[in-house]
């Protein structure tokens, strides 16, 4: 029980299938194992639930209707809170096709179906031991004075603890990602807003000044006519 723990955290695995069945199955037997277990039926509302949970492991069915799972993974991987977050295809396919997909689509692991459920347990304990191990360079941003521990969402300013809201907090995240370089407007409306969500015309900007305030003026640097970027 004690490697399914970090940080003190009893760890979360997010399973996404739009089979009942098969997601209770595997639900049932990772809880017996002290897991936290979220599920998902279609990948809409998958990308919801992590976004809201931050799961350690991210288990995906290839093939559901609407959102699959590739597209599913490609939204996740383009926030910044989900690059290093281990994301595994779950899939009836054939197991070449299955393994050549999944990793050109950048899964970490496949797993083919039907697994038995000991089977599956193991291999997801293995990768939540990885996930584990590599956790400490992963949740921690640092630039120019700054530093953001993704994990406990929290920023501070040298020693000084910061308090951002939701939305200030996940574009300070996604603006230090990479710092110097340039997200253009339409790229933070689509990572922080959602492209089916309308927001006013000034939102970046109301929210650029608020953090602006906050973290200081020389951090975050205007590019006029395109957009604005993290100064290291």
């Amino acid at each position: 029980m004690d490697e399914l723990m970090a940080g003190g955290m009893i760890q979360k695995v997010l399973l996404v299938d739009d089979e009942p069945d098969i997601l209770e199955l595997l639900r049932y037997n990772l809880e017996r194992e002290g897991l936290k277990v979220l599920v998902a039926n279609n990948g809409k509302d998958a990308v919801k639930i992590a976004k809201t949970e931050r799961p350690d492991l991210v288990v995906l069915d290839i093939m559901m209707p609407g959102m699959d799972g590739v597209e599913v993974r490609t939204t996740l991987r383009a926030l910044p809170e989900f690059k290093h977050t281990l994301i595994t295809f779950l899939t009836a396919r054939g197991e070449d096709y299955s393994q050549i997909a999944g990793f050109d689509a950048g899964a970490d692991d496949y797993i083919t179906k039907p697994v038995r459920p000991k089977v599956f347990v193991s291999k997801v304990k293995a990768l939540l031991k990885r996930s584990t191990g590599e956790r400490s360079e992963t949740q921690i941003l640092e630039s120019n004075g700054i530093k953001v521990d993704l994990e406990r969402v929290l920023v501070y300013k040298g020693k000084e603890e910061i308090q951002l809201p939701k939305k200030e907090f996940e574009l300070l995240v996604l603006l230090m990602s990479k710092p110097g370089k340039v997200f253009k407007r339409d790229e933070i409306y689509s990572h922080i807003w959602g492209s089916d969500l309308f927001v006013g015309e000034r939102t970046i900007d109301v929210h650029i000044r608020k953090l602006r305030e906050k973290i200081g003026d020389e951090r975050i640097k205007t590019v006029k006519g395109i957009g604005y970027k993290y100064d290291a």
